[in-house]
């Protein structure tokens, strides 16, 4: 009888430590693909602009140039502005849970000079990437409402419900943030500013879930991403450079390997 419990217990440790290392296995497997990273390209320069379109805001403002190019070995979008303002845009599904960060690189040959964002003659930058955001219908109340339909009737359908604009400014700090000079339906975020990085490619990346939580709520969506530079305003010119956009769940996704 106690051979028997015995070779019972035998029994029972042995399936249960079988137990345990399949466990172990099946734990370690899901963490290696929690561990996955994973990222949302969107649509490559390398082959053209074909899921890219250009969005004019002001039909009576000179459009951007936008040349899909080889730029320091990897494909890259450049933007030439002089006096002018368009966007270069695609629509996007993401889901900011799973890939919160958006990631890109940028450069600019010089900060503008003459820019200031705290005025509508001065609402010019470099660079800008802008996020077109889109609010659940019983979210809109009327005072939006009316704000929306006044501001599509001056500068058309493109208009968002709200958008977010990461900037390279002239001379605010990195981290100032404010409504744009024309509109409180977009916000202003610098990223980069002056001259110390002007010339050379530089990694960008910005937790959007949490941007776009903070300044429109935790069920707006991002519907679409665009970049420019914009100098209209100003009258200045400007260079800029786009290279490598995409969401991922990390921000060492963001490098510029």
């Amino acid at each position: 009888m106690i051979v028997r419990v015995a070779a019972l217990g035998k029994e029972h440790w042995g399936r249960r430590s079988l137990c345990q290392c399949l466990l172990a296995v099946a734990l370690m497997m899901g963490v290696s693909l929690s561990l996955k990273a994973q990222v949302q390209p969107l649509p490559p320069f390398a082959a053209g602009l074909e899921q890219w379109k250009p969005v004019s805001l002001d039909d009576q403002v000179a459009p951007n140039m936008f040349l899909a190019r080889p730029w320091d070995s990897r494909q890259a979008i450049e933007i030439q502005s002089s006096n002018s303002m368009s966007l270069l845009a695609t629509e996007v599904v993401v889901d900011l849970v799973q890939t919160p960060y958006l990631c890109w690189l940028w450069r600019v040959d010089g900060a503008l000079k003459t820019a200031d964002m705290q005025t509508k003659a001065g609402d010019d930058y470099a660079a800008r990437l802008y996020l077109s955001v889109q609010l659940p219908p019983d979210q809109i109340g009327f005072g939006l409402r009316l704000q929306l339909g006044l501001a599509r009737a001056i500068w058309g359908d493109n208009v968002p419900d709200g958008a977010v604009n990461y900037v390279w400014d002239n001379t605010h700090p990195i981290g100032h943030e404010q409504a744009n000079a024309y509109t409180d339906l977009a916000r202003m975020i610098v990223l980069q500013t002056g001259n110390a990085q002007a010339g050379r490619w530089v990694a960008q990346y910005r937790n959007v879930r949490d941007d776009i939580a903070r300044l429109f709520g935790a069920d707006a969506k991002v519907v679409q991403v665009a970049i420019t530079a914009d100098t209209d305003n100003t009258g200045e010119s400007a260079r800029a450079g786009f290279a490598d956009l995409r969401f991922a769940d990390d921000p060492k996704q963001c490098s510029l390997e």
